[in-house]
């Protein structure tokens, strides 16, 4: 599947889990920036996927895809992008060569005009046979990604599948490795290779007779969609920021109207998208776990940029800079952000609130939960019914929503402006509830 169309079915399944199928098939269209006919097909091809994922699921059940994501509160984190990333295998031919090359170095090592002999007599009769080029690309490309190895020894050189972590390891320590792996997945970012690898665990103890509940001890539910959407750029973002690269991509602002543009390669049906295209060098990427979002911060022509996560698309590196220059954008950024509550590089103010300690409670939630999530910030009073904590930050923006998360709980005593925009905002919500 191209990286174009993937770029569409992630936003596609953004836009869904967020308006619950509320959208009519032109309104999905529409803000999409796709015609009703690709939004179809679109469709159609998330259904294949589905049922090649969830079997098991009734037929009643298989109707509607928004139904799919609904049919299990916890396997709906399950994830949306894991059976993106099963689907990305491009075409049947390949889906059917790679699956047939696994299967032959599960038995044993061979070559590459081994494996050729084997794959051609194998392939089914409506599927063209495949060349000695095609294979080795194949066998490079698994190697790469550390599914195979290639075995010491004189050429020609023999490939074999990379399974020594489950060879070395009993039953009972392959359960643990499990466990570990379907928690840290379920709890820590980056989750995307988490879950190919809890999957393919998960599949190899069924396989070995393990009961499924033996590795189904958890059940989780996160809220954010989008965090794990959005791990689709991640590790090309990190590959770049490691290689010193920069990246292309077309971006659309949270504010734009449509969240992605179809990629015209035919001259003559070419039209203006309201994406922007963007060319930046990658310094770092921040995670919002409040909100569930990403943030990519970069070195641009106009200076820093920040870039919502899922506003990107059709997204491919670019040529390398020079390290030190590189170092020199990264120590810039380091100090425009140094009294970032998240990613504001606004003027630094310094806010001081006071939280009051919950009566007749103990453990002492609400100070615990400070000294968790405070950052840099300091108690600096304390007595028995409540404390002050300080904090210099780059603008009140970001950590608003923190301090307004306490309720009661907390009051803010400066800046003044703060404090006033705190009060208008409890005065509006307590609007909601008077007597009609």
């Amino acid at each position: 599947m191209a990286k174009e169309s993937f770029d569409k079915e992630i936003q596609f399944l953004r836009m869904l889990v967020l308006t619950s199928g509320a959208f009519s098939r032109q309104q999905f269209a529409e803000r999409l920036g796709i015609s009703v006919h690709t939004f179809d097909k679109t469709i159609r091809r998330l259904k294949e996927v589905v049922s090649s994922v969830h079997q098991h699921l009734p037929q009643e059940q298989s109707k509607e895809f928004s139904e799919t994501i609904r049919f299990s509160y916890y396997d709906s984190t399950d994830p949306l992008l894991l059976f993106l990333f099963r689907a990305k295998s491009v075409k049947e031919s390949e889906g059917h060569r790679i699956s047939l090359l696994l299967a032959a170095m599960n038995e044993q090592a061979l070559t590459a005009m081994e494996l050729l002999d084997r794959i051609s007599s194998s392939m089914p009769a409506d599927l063209p046979p495949p060349d000695e080029k095609t294979i080795r690309s194949d066998l490079k490309y698994l190697e790469e990604v550390g599914v195979i190895r290639r075995e010491t020894g004189p050429r020609p050189f023999r490939y074999r599948i990379q399974d020594d972590l489950i060879r070395c390891l009993s039953d009972e320590e392959l359960l643990d490795l499990y466990d570990f792996v379907d928690l840290m997945a379920n709890t820590q970012v980056p989750s995307v290779q988490g879950y190919l690898l809890r999957d393919g665990l998960k599949k190899h103890l069924l396989r070995n007779g393990a009961r499924p509940y033996a590795v189904e001890p958890f059940l989780y539910k996160y809220h954010y969609y989008s965090r794990i959407l959005d791990e689709a750029h991640l590790f090309t973002l990190l590959h770049a920021i490691r290689h010193r690269r920069k990246v292309r991509f077309l971006y659309f602002s949270p504010k734009s109207e449509k969240s992605y543009a179809s990629k015209n390669t035919n001259p003559l049906f070419e039209r203006d998208t309201e994406g922007k295209a963007e060319k930046t060098l990658p310094l770092n990427i921040v995670y919002d776990h409040q909100y569930g979002r990403w943030y990519l911060l970069s070195h641009g022509r106009e200076g820093l940029r920040k870039y919502r996560m899922e506003g990107i698309t059709q997204i491919e590196e670019d040529e390398s800079v020079d390290e030190a220059w590189y170092e020199e954008k990264k120590s810039e950024l380091a100090e425009k952000i140094r009294y970032s509550w998240l990613i504001d590089t606004g003027r630094p103010v310094t806010v001081r609130a006071r939280f009051y300690n919950p009566e007749g409670s103990e453990p002492n939630f609400i100070k615990e939960r400070v000294l968790l999530q405070g950052q840099w910030g300091q108690i600096v009073f304390e007595d028995e019914h409540s404390f002050i904590y300080e904090i210099t930050v780059n603008g009140t923006t970001e950590i608003k929503p923190w301090l307004r998360s306490f309720g009661s709980s907390c009051e803010i005593l400066e800046p003044a402006s703060l404090r006033r925009e705190m009060i208008a905002e409890w005065k509006e919500i307590q609007s909601y509830y008077e007597s009609v």
